[in-house]
């Protein structure tokens, strides 16, 4: 099985003079927890996630209007293609410790994006094994 088989298609973008509420409304309006934040050739520069908006934006007092999707998008970005297999998607997934992967074609543009919710209603539990364990696990913290 392929990522193209399961991905969503053509995923709600932000640029990176987005505000961090336009970015906020989207992941509401799309019912998503992750806006890919792409340049003026739809190439994914980074990505904002609700942690994201959450801890860069809310709990350090910034104003969601004036902050923009550069100023609290994660990076690097992490993607795959759409000739991926859903074993490598989980691979990589579970070694970044991701929930969500960008899909992007052969111009490394944006084509869709998966989501572990995706994986696990799509692909038989045999193939993810302990995908969801693995990406869960705590971050180590430095003291």
């Amino acid at each position: 099985m392929q990522v193209r088989e399961i991905m969503t298609k053509n995923p709600e973008c932000c640029g990176e003079n987005s505000s961090a509420l336009e970015v906020a409304r989207m992941m509401a309006d799309c019912d998503c927890g992750e806006i890919p934040v792409v340049d003026d050739h739809g190439r994914p520069v980074g990505v904002v996630t609700d942690r994201d908006i959450a801890l860069r934006v809310v709990a350090a007092g910034k104003e969601p209007r004036e902050t923009d999707a550069r100023q609290i998008m994660s990076t690097p970005v992490i993607t795959v293609a759409p000739e991926s297999s859903i074993e490598e998607l989980c691979r990589i997934a579970e070694e970044h410790q991701i929930r969500r992967i960008p899909v992007v074609n052969e111009k490394g543009e944006i084509c869709g994006i998966v989501a572990q919710a995706d994986i696990a209603r799509k692909v038989p539990e045999v193939v993810t094994g302990g995908m969801v364990k693995d990406v869960s696990q705590p971050a180590s913290r430095a003291h």
